[in-house]
């Protein structure tokens, strides 16, 4: 007969939330990078640990130190986030777009005082993308993701209890209009049009594909949305917007587009991979009052307030000028480290092999196309063989809200030294030479 502690032990009851609980795919790829000895990762999107800006930290300390009066970065912030990081994040965007619209829709561009009213600070973008969803989506309902997507997205949807749709692509590699009009007709006639809670993509220098969506690509979307009576939330990904090597991308995000002014609208960026990725801050725009109180309201449940310690760190950063000054160190570092990788897969004979890849112009990722019919995803053996030869990537089958594809992959030459990509992409072509074979 049992007896003691043993009586006591019961069955957990879980949420439905908690029963799709699952350990996150990027937890994993990060902790066995870390944890595996000799192993090269091309997978986690890590940035260069030797541009991280120690100096400009050390320019933040020293002046929030020598500040008169009490410490106040040192006490709790408020759950929207500092006024000057707000403002100053809102002049940033509000800029950019002003730069890049024509003068007949220079009126378009929201000022930067409704922009501050707007914003809110997070721990990451991730938070803010994660709040976004958590107030709008129920088990079952539709998410409109880009093809192929931010696989930590489209998991954070499955945790969730959402579906995630691929939106269609052409064989330019471009949102195709007319396949679009039949998808979404498509949901109109099984009744599913009403599940879709809202539209998401990433749009500079894309995570994983490396590819920016032009202005046309998103008017086009905006009006098969539209023209549909589907003028439901859009998220705009703009982590990877100041990542660009030479020039930023010239198109202006969905706040300052006309074709998207009945809309609601949700633009989140980062400052954690454009400056220091231990800061973790990220911060979203909504051009919705009532949807951002609801995210502000499970937000001050999470978390009531992101580190205001952190926040008054780059707040620094953005006045002093340090926050652009990293930005010109990192960039030609990412383009170099690009240009290694690349080229040596090149060199290395990858697209005598039938891989295809393009060298993008910004952000941390190659995007490759395995030969027709070569298994690339998460458990092959082809995965299992560049773990054995030291080498780890992002299983492109991650990244496709549906109707997944088996040969892509994602590589990042974010983290590793220039020797160490140029092993890495040597480790990766043998294994692939061995598949041809």
């Amino acid at each position: 007969m049992k007896s003691g502690p043993e009586l006591l032990r019961s069955t957990i009851a879980y949420s439905a939330l908690g029963q799709r609980a699952d350990p996150p795919i990027i937890a994993r790829l990060m902790a066995m990078a870390l944890e595996t000895p000799g192993l090269l990762s091309l997978a986690a999107g890590f940035t260069d640990n030797a541009t991280l800006p120690a100096d400009f930290i050390r320019s933040a300390l020293e002046t929030l130190a020598a500040r008169a009066g009490e410490p106040e970065h040192l006490q709790y912030g408020t759950n929207q986030g500092r006024a000057g990081l707000r403002r100053a994040l809102a002049e940033r965007v509000a800029a950019m777009d002003a730069a890049l619209a024509p003068p007949g829709e220079a009126a378009a561009v929201p000022d930067a005082a409704a922009l501050e009213a707007a914003a809110f600070v997070t721990n990451g973008s991730q938070q803010a993308l994660y709040l976004a969803m958590q107030v709008l989506c129920e088990p079952g309902d539709i998410v409109l993701v880009d093809r192929p997507s931010y696989f930590v997205y489209l998991e954070m949807l499955r945790g969730l209890g959402a579906r995630a749709r691929s939106l269609p692509l052409g064989e330019d590699g471009r949102l195709d209009e007319i396949a679009l009009g039949r998808m979404l007709d498509a949901l109109s006639a099984s009744g599913e049009a009403a599940r879709v809670k809202a539209v998401y993509f990433v749009s500079y220098f894309s995570n994983p594909s490396g590819r920016s969506l032009d202005e046309d690509e998103k008017n086009t979307l905006a009006h098969a949305l539209l023209s549909r009576g589907l003028a439901v939330p859009v998220v705009e990904d703009a982590a990877y917007r100041e990542l660009y090597f030479d020039s930023e991308y010239k198109a202006r995000g969905v706040l300052s587009l006309p074709a998207w002014e009945a809309f609601p609208k949700l633009y989140t960026a980062t400052l954690t991979k454009p400056f220091a990725t231990g800061l973790k801050t990220g911060f979203g725009i909504c051009s919705d009052r009532e949807w951002l109180e609801k995210m502000l309201h499970v937000k001050g449940h999470h978390d009531f307030g992101s580190a205001n310690f952190n926040q008054a760190v780059l707040e620094h950063a953005l006045a002093a000028g340090d926050y652009d000054r990293q930005l010109a160190r990192i960039r030609p570092v990412y383009a170099q480290k690009m240009g290694v990788l690349h080229g040596t897969l090149a060199d290395e004979g990858l697209a005598s092999l039938g891989w295809k890849w393009r060298a993008p112009s910004g952000g941390l990722y190659l995007w490759l196309e395995a030969p027709r019919g070569l298994d690339t995803g998460a458990g092959s053996k082809f995965c299992h063989a560049c773990i054995g030869a030291g080498v780890l990537y992002v299983p492109g089958d991650l990244c496709f809200g549906d109707d997944a594809p088996g040969n892509f992959i994602r590589l990042s030459y974010g983290v590793l030294g220039e020797g160490d990509l140029a092993e890495a992409a040597r480790r990766f072509a043998g294994v692939a030479r061995a598949f041809r074979a």
